[in-house]
């Protein structure tokens, strides 16, 4: 798959077959409108493409009126959304700046300087709460009503539902929210995950004889925190069972490297002496969160973190054994 921040690129297809979205968690009602958009492409013989924002709309605005309960709790990182797309078939994703000009922007010249000059859109797939332009103005209507005379077609999908329970990325963060991990990977299609390069951090593990390998969750709000279960894949030829701390680590002070960002730690509960005591930092890793064990804890001391840890360690392996 192709990115491109923006669409002034001389890469960037002539034509395509476009969707339009945040496509937060890339869920299975996302995939069944990429699946149905990879179909429009081939028979008009065009490539697929994505368009998306970053930051999330909702992200801008919270920031812009100071009010960040505003901004959704996010359940991918950038990086983890495009793989998804990637993995689905898309050809093609154009990544763009939400900022106040493109806030700003009417409805009719989003559909005519964007889409058509600088997309060339043959096709527009889009759901069917799809709104755009400024102040939300513009809609499906507007959208069919400019297609005859623009020379692209139009289509809105229906939502999509799993068990009578319509998937969205708000029921996904819900979910995630409660720590169900298995109701969330029902409406992904896949254990949650996230991905990204091993950085170092305080070193703390090594005091506490317990190596964690971190990950950074790029954004301030993650749709999901506390204590899971995991699998870590990416080291091995087979994945590797640990225990992983999502959030902030509220038994750590000011000292912390990663201090005040939100950090994936995972503990590996059977370390590969293959890999040596380093083997971890700066490969890529995709850890899957499969089960929650509980929230974040503050513990007074590190003879506390290390007995809460060890007794996260013993339920981890008690949860996977009974799933063996």
């Amino acid at each position: 798959m192709q990115i491109f921040r923006g669409f002034q690129h001389p890469q960037l297809a002539k034509a395509c077959a476009l969707t339009i979205g945040n496509f937060d968690g890339v869920h299975r009602g996302h995939q069944a409108m990429l699946a149905l958009l990879k179909n429009e492409a081939r028979h008009r013989g065009v490539p697929s493409c994505v368009m998306t924002f970053e930051p999330h709309p909702r992200d801008f605005f919270a920031k812009l009126h100071q009010q960040p309960d505003l901004a959704p709790a996010r359940i991918a990182t950038l990086r983890d959304k495009l793989n998804e797309l990637k993995a689905c078939g898309v050809d093609q994703c154009v990544v763009l700046p939400f900022n106040q000009s493109f806030a700003a922007q009417q409805p009719q010249a989003f559909i005519e300087e964007v889409l058509v000059k600088g997309l060339g859109v043959k096709y527009v797939l889009v759901g069917d709460d799809f709104r755009f332009g400024s102040k939300r103005m513009g809609d499906y209507a507007m959208l069919d009503a400019a297609s005859a005379d623009l020379k692209f077609d139009v289509a809105r999908m229906n939502s999509y539902e799993v068990r009578g329970l319509r998937v969205s990325s708000s029921a996904v963060r819900e979910a995630m929210g409660r720590g169900a991990m298995h109701e969330v990977a029902q409406l992904l299609g896949r254990p949650y995950a996230i991905s990204g390069h091993v950085v170092h951090g305080r070193k703390l593990g090594r005091e506490l004889n317990c190596r964690t390998l971190n990950l950074r969750f790029t954004h301030w709000k993650p749709a999901a925190s506390g204590i899971f279960v995991v699998h870590v894949h990416g080291l091995t030829d087979q994945p590797l069972a640990g225990v992983a701390n999502l959030g902030i680590r509220p038994s750590l002070d000011a000292s912390d490297v990663n201090g005040g960002r939100v950090l994936l730690e995972t503990h590996c509960l059977d370390w590969p002496a293959s890999l040596g005591a380093e083997g971890g930092y700066g490969k890529i890793i995709r850890v899957e969160l499969l089960h929650k064990l509980h929230d974040e804890l503050k513990y007074d001391g590190l003879d506390a973190l290390m007995q809460g840890i060890h007794k996260d360690c013993d339920d981890a392996r008690t949860w996977l054994a009974a799933r063996i």
